[in-house]
């Protein structure tokens, strides 16, 4: 083929809009997108099932901070990457997806007898990502991404989809070649008369708390001038590890699950809430009421005040915190707030040693000692993810975990996208239970050589949900699994492999990071979540 196609078109556009590296996986009516990738200078990162690619989109646009494209093709392929992307619209991850569509004539069930045919496709997208879009003519191309782009890319972040038929990626292209695409996201400022209100508040507190959010890590800068002149402690949520210091002085840290924490917050007189919703797992499981002023600074305005009252502010942190930081007076560090902040700590390490959960920290020490400083973090749904949820401390790296949408299978897929955008090695962390889901992505890391380390928790089964099962019902049910030797599956896909012990843990990681390629640890354990603190006597 010697002329251009609708497929040309495609990624012409993307390169335009400044895509350096797609993921997917090619199918029949997709050819022409694939067979275009061939004459483009993007990077393609293939993965072995469609929801694996779209975690992996998902790491890549989190880890970049901007739009990353996920090809797949029609029907089945499409349809098994909306797993992934409701994570991606619970974690506020820039993706945007690219399917192939039967060809027009057979649209909306016009015609029957497609192969993947689905009467209207989109339909199963619609309340999933931010936005929607069917291309008809290869025309429309260009102005359809761009649009989806900058929606990506507003306030809040998500993923959008494209659907292109089979013909028109085949077709010839009715358009010339694209060189150059202009694109603006709308900028979500705050109103004026509302800062003014927060800062009246904020002034005028005296026991100020900021609770900060996934939203919140755009604008570290800002959160830690405001904290700093507002003497106010710091709590960050789950989505927002490493928007603030774990050491600094008035970090209280993210013990969201801690009755402790649940107090610290409802004491404050006021409350300011950063890119948080202050959901399910941000309110300790909806025990949090709080007794003072609330301030919400919020993108998604369905979200704004959905769960406490509050001086509601609609904006974008990266534009309410620097406005809200320059507009506090300054107060004298007189030591009072640290001191706090020292208190509720001691509190919560009291809470744990009470506990016998020696072999967890254990782990836990362990891991955090032989992962490098700097490294990004990818957490599957399982027990040491819970607890890195609370007591990680990212050290600088960006730390993510599919705690959005909780569904299983996310860590290494997300780590093989993150690893496509960093120069460094990254940490991918999995139970066995949620490694079946991603084991066939060990090929993706050999074929790439992606210096991800992944670690496997083998403890038999579903571990969280053993737990859960036990404690509600006495016994659990479907959780205990028949597994793979993983050490020697790996091998088979040309991956190094190490079977570990919670002795040897650090030791047998820091030499898995020492490589320059994949590395499975395997660490047969079975771990502990600790008490539920919401459940507690108060």
């Amino acid at each position: 083929m010697t002329s251009r196609n609708g497929g040309d078109v495609v990624v012409e556009t993307l390169e335009a809009l400044g895509a350096h590296t797609v993921f997917g996986i090619p199918g029949q009516h997709a050819l022409g997108l694939f067979d275009a990738l061939r004459r483009s200078e993007l990077r393609y990162v293939g993965s072995r099932t469609e929801l694996n690619a779209a975690f992996a989109a998902d790491g890549h646009a989190r880890i970049t901070g901007s739009v990353t494209p996920l090809l797949v093709s029609t029907g089945p392929g499409a349809l098994q990457t909306l797993a992934g992307l409701q994570e991606s619209a619970a974690g506020s991850a820039p993706v945007l997806g690219i399917s192939s569509q039967i060809p027009s004539a057979g649209l909306g069930g016009v015609r029957g007898g497609y192969l993947h045919e689905l009467t209207d496709q989109v339909a199963s997208f619609r309340h999933v990502v931010k936005h929607t879009r069917v291309v008809r003519h290869a025309s429309q191309i260009p102005s359809a991404l761009t649009e989806a782009w900058e929606i990506a890319l507003t306030a809040p972040f998500g993923p959008v989809w494209v659907e292109i038929p089979q013909d028109v990626l085949l077709g010839p292209a009715s358009v010339p070649p694209v060189t150059s695409v202009s694109w603006s996201a709308r900028e979500l400022r705050p109103r004026a008369e509302l800062v003014e209100e927060a800062v009246r508040l904020l002034n005028g507190a005296e026991r100020p708390v900021v609770l900060a959010g996934g939203g919140a890590l755009h604008a570290r800068d800002a959160l830690l001038e405001l904290a700093g002149k507002l003497r106010a402690p710091v709590v960050t949520t789950f989505g927002g590890k490493g928007n603030f210091p774990w050491e600094h002085p008035l970090s209280a840290r993210s013990w969201l699950e801690d009755r402790h924490t649940t107090e610290f917050l409802a004491d404050a007189d006021v409350l300011l809430v950063v890119g948080s919703g202050l959901g399910e797992l941000s309110s300790n499981y909806r025990t949090f009421q709080p007794r003072g002023r609330v301030v919400q600074v919020e993108a998604d305005l369905g979200k704004l005040e959905s769960n406490h009252p509050a001086l509601g502010i609609h904006a974008d942190a990266r534009h309410a915190l620097p406005a809200l930081a320059s507009g506090v007076t300054a107060r004298p560090a007189d030591g009072v707030a640290e001191a706090r902040v020292r208190a509720l700590l001691g509190k919560v390490r009291d809470r744990f040693a009470a506990q016998e959960l020696d072999l967890e920290w254990q782990v836990l020490d362990a891991l955090r000692a032989a992962v490098p400083d700097g490294t990004p973090t990818c957490w599957d749904m399982t027990i040491l993810a819970y607890w890195a949820w609370s007591a990680w401390d990212p050290r600088g790296g960006a730390q993510f975990s599919a705690q959005g949408a909780g569904g299983l299978g996310y860590g290494f897929p997300a780590a093989l996208g993150v690893a496509a955008a960093v120069d460094g090695p990254v940490l991918a962390v999995s139970g066995d239970g949620g490694a079946m889901y991603g084991i066939a992505e060990l090929a993706t890391a050999a074929q790439h050589g992606s210096r991800v380390v992944w670690l496997i928790v083998d403890d038999g089964g579903y571990g969280i949900l053993r737990e859960y099962m036990t404690d509600a019902f006495g016994e659990a049910t479907g959780t205990e699994l028949s597994r793979p030797d993983f050490v020697a599956l790996a091998a088979a896909f040309g991956v190094p492999a190490t079977r570990s012990t919670p002795e040897s843990l650090r030791d047998d990681l820091a030499g898995a990071f020492a490589g320059d390629g994949p590395h499975v640890v395997v660490l047969p354990s079975v771990l502990r979540m600790f008490a539920p603190t919401h459940l507690e006597h108060l």
